[in-house]
C-alpha cells in the first residue's frame, strides 16, 4: 500500500518489494529455527520428488539433506535456513537416538555407523511414502506408474524383452524407463525418483535389497566368415586382431578389462582398437568383418541364431555377471517387487530352456 500511494516507478517499486520480502523471510526463518518446522518443510518442498512432501519429521529431512551435501553450510543454503538451525536439528536427532550421527576426520564430515543406518532407513521411508502418496492420489482412477532405471548394458542386453513381458503382463501400468550411469540411477533411487534399478555393476548390498534377474555371459564375437583359425583359441592369440570396443563406462568393456587385469593383460596389448559409443553400430561393424568384439551373449542372441555372427570359442574364458533388480532396503513394497521380479525371472528361465 505504501508503494502504491507514493506513485513510485516500477523499478523502484520492485526493489522496495524485494527488500521487504527479504526482511520478512529473514524474520520467519529465525522464528522457525526455534518455534517449529513449518517453514523448513515449506522450503524443502522444491527438493522433493515432483513437488511432493513427505510425512517425515522436518529434522529428518534436514538430516537427509546434510547426508547429500556432507557439509552443514551447503545444507543450510539448500534448505534456506541458517547453519545454526541445521546444527540444532542434527543435535536434536543425536539426543533423541542417544548416539552421534556425524563425525569429522580431519576437516571432512563423515557419517558414523549409526548415521549410515539412520540414512538408509530414512531414505527407504521417504521413497515408500512418496510411492504411497502417489497410490492414494491415483487409486480412484486406477492409474499406476512404475519408474525403472537401467544401466546402458542392462538396457541393451535384456530391456527390450523385459519391457515386452512387463507391458504384456501389466497393461494397466504406466511404465517410465530411464537409462543412465549407475551412480546417477542410485542417487535417483535414494531420492525416491525411481522405484527400482536394473544393473550388472557392483552396488553396496548393505544399503539395498535386490533380486538376481538373469546371469549374462560375456563372449568373443566375430563375423561368420571371419578368418579366426582353429578353435578353441587362447585369448593371447586375439591380440593380433582389430578389437572393436565400447566406451569406458560400458559394462561389457569394464568386464573385459577386469578379466584382462586378472590375467596380467590389458586392452593396450591388442594391435588395434576402435572405440565405438553406439551399440548397434558395434554389431553392424562386427557383422561386416571389421574386427572382433566382446559382447554379452543375450545382446547378440538373434544375430547368433541367424548366423550373422559367431562366437569365438576361447580356452579358459568364463566371464559372466548377474543382472540385479535393486531397491531401497526395508521398503514396504519389497514383497510386491520380489513377486513381480520372480515372474520375470521364471519366464526368462523358460525361454533359455527352449533355446537350449
Amino acid at each position: 500500500d505504501l508503494v502504491r500511494s507514493r506513485g513510485l516507478g516500477d523499478v523502484y517499486k520492485r526493489q522496495v518489494i524485494d527488500k521487504t520480502i527479504k526482511i520478512y523471510y529473514s524474520y520467519i526463518r529465525v522464528s522457525n529455527s526455534y518455534m517449529g518446522g513449518a517453514f523448513v518443510r515449506e522450503r524443502l518442498r522444491p527438493h522433493c520428488s515432483k513437488g511432493s512432501m513427505t510425512m517425515l519429521d522436518f529434522r529428518m529431512e534436514t538430516f537427509l539433506c546434510v547426508c547429500r551435501c556432507m557439509n552443514f553450510t551447503r545444507a543450510s543454503e539448500e534448505l534456506h535456513i541458517t547453519q545454526p538451525a541445521v546444527s540444532q536439528q542434527i543435535r536434536f536427532l543425536e539426543k533423541h537416538y542417544k548416539t552421534k550421527l556425524f563425525c569429522y576426520e580431519g576437516k571432512r564430515l563423515m557419517l558414523t555407523d549409526a548415521g549410515r543406518m539412520l540414512k538408509n532407513a530414512a531414505a527407504a521411508m521417504m521413497q515408500d511414502e512418496l510411492k504411497l502418496q502417489e497410490r492414494m492420489l491415483t487409486s480412484e482412477e486406477g492409474i499406476k506408474e512404475i519408474r525403472l532405471g537401467a544401466t546402458k548394458t542392462a538396457a541393451e542386453t535384456v530391456m527390450p524383452k523385459l519391457m515386452h513381458t512387463f507391458l504384456t503382463r501389466y497393461p494397466q501400468i504406466q511404465l517410465h524407463m530411464e537409462v543412465e550411469m549407475q551412480e546417477n540411477l542410485l542417487a535417483e533411487l535414494d531420492r525416491g525418483e525411481l522405484d527400482f534399478v536394473l544393473t550388472e555393476e557392483y552396488f553396496p548390498k548393505g544399503e539395498y535389497d535386490f533380486f538376481p534377474y538373469i546371469r549374462v555371459r560375456l563372449i568373443a564375437v566375430c563375423a561368420s566368415g571371419y578368418p579366426i583359425g582353429r578353435e578353441p583359441v587362447n585369448l593371447e592369440e586375439l591380440f593380433k586382431e582389430r578389437l572393436l570396443i565400447r566406451e569406458e563406462d560400458a559394462g561389457a568393456r569394464k568386464a573385459l578389462e577386469c578379466y584382462l587385469g586378472s590375467q596380467n593383460h590389458s586392452l593396450q596389448e591388442f594391435i588395434k582398437t576402435v572405440e565405438i559409443g553406439d551399440y548397434q553400430t558395434m554389431k553392424e561393424l562386427t557383422k561386416t568383418g571389421c574386427g572382433i568384439t566382446f559382447l554379452y551373449e543375450t545382446s547378440v542372441a538373434r544375430e547368433l541364431a541367424q548366423g550373422e555372427v559367431k562366437e569365438i570359442v576361447l580356452n579358459e574364458f568364463n566371464v559372466a555377471h548377474d543382472l540385479h533388480f535393486i531397491w531401497r532396503k526395508g521398503s514396504i513394497y519389497a514383497n510386491l517387487y520380489r513377486e513381480m521380479f520372480q515372474q520375470f525371472s521364471s519366464q526368462e528361465e523358460e525361454l533359455q530352456d527352449v533355446r537350449s
